[in-house]
């Protein structure tokens, strides 16, 4: 399978069928080394990881890094010591020939949504030799008080919500929270007050601004018995096509996949913990985490890192796993 087929065949159908799994799975596998996606106008071209250097080198561009689901809380086989994991992808992050400006985390900073969980997020988050650490929760962050106890530790704009915006480097970013009403098997959403908050958000950006959006559930239906999607996503992407860059970042499923839809380039990330079957992975019938050998669990997880140039609207990703 070739770059070109992967994209195309990331965009088909939806459906559930054998085809689509083995598609899925290719898409899984392939995007298991680094990965540099250079975006012109909303549509990303699949690079080699040496291309990457001029955008890296603008010292205009805007760099960060993209972390998901570190579950700290998480004992089991599985991953023993996810805390291990989370400090392996810092030092790989200071290892970073260009420092970055931030980092954004998209979902399931915790395990059990317990206080000491969060807590122990905040102190090693800090320990990130970065300005900021912008999070949003996932579904493991919402079990026992909805998204209440997680905006004890993460209540970013103050206004005591899982959703805002900002703007930095010439981007607009969007966090959204995707996890409402989240049960397994059915497609959570996002809520007719957070659409109605981003309708009024984007009111006050020019469409020639390129937007990145942070939302830990994938905003396309990857994988519907799974609750793999969101339910009003189109409603959220009809709002954000006029823009003429818009990039989606999303975790939850803890591998590598993307699609186009027109200018909207939507990717899902690693797991900082540990893996998940592929979409449709013939014998599971509800997903959970995969034990492997200890020597491949590493090249499962990882981090991606992202830089945006200024006035070439292109942006560059880099997926990198922890072992390499």
């Amino acid at each position: 399978m070739n770059q070109d087929d992967t994209s195309r065949q990331a965009a088909a159908d939806e459906q559930p069928d054998p085809g689509r799994r083995r598609t899925l799975s290719c898409l899984a596998s392939w995007s298991g080394a680094a990965i540099v996606w250079t975006v012109s106008g909303g549509i990303p071209h699949a690079l080699g990881a040496g291309n990457a250097a001029p955008a890296a080198m603008d010292g205009n561009a805007l760099t960060f890094v993209q972390i998901s689901d570190t579950h700290l809380g998480f004992h089991k086989e599985a991953n023993p010591d996810v805390v291990g994991s989370l400090r392996q992808a810092i030092a790989d992050i200071h290892a970073l020939p260009q420092a970055p400006a931030f980092v954004l985390h998209t979902g399931d900073v915790s395990h059990l949504s317990k206080p000491e969980e969060f807590g122990l997020a905040r102190d090693i988050f800090k320990e990130i030799r970065v300005d900021r650490v912008h999070t949003i929760p996932g579904e493991h962050d919402a079990i026992d008080d909805g998204v209440g106890g997680y905006l004890k530790f993460f209540d970013h704009d103050g206004k005591n919500r899982a959703w805002y915006s900002f703007d930095q480097g010439g981007v607009h970013f969007i966090a959204l929270n995707n996890v409402l009403n989240f049960n397994m098997g059915r497609l959570a959403a996002l809520g007719e007050e957070q659409l109605a908050w981003l309708k009024s958000d984007l009111a006050g950006v020019s469409h020639s601004t390129p937007i990145i959006v942070m939302a830990h559930i994938p905003m396309w239906t990857v994988y519907e018995p799974w609750g793999w999607g969101t339910a009003d996503a189109a409603q959220a992407l009809a709002l954000l096509r006029p823009f003429g860059s818009v990039t989606v970042l999303n975790g939850h499923i803890h591998q590598v996949l993307q699609k186009v839809e027109g200018n909207i380039a939507l990717h899902t990330a690693r797991s900082l913990a540990y893996p998940l079957p592929t979409p449709g992975q013939a014998g599971v019938g509800e997903p959970g985490p995969v034990k492997v050998p200890a020597g491949e669990l590493g090249k499962l997880l990882g981090t991606r890192q992202i830089t945006v140039v200024p006035g070439e609207h292109r942006l560059a990703m880099i997926d990198k796993p922890l072992l390499r």
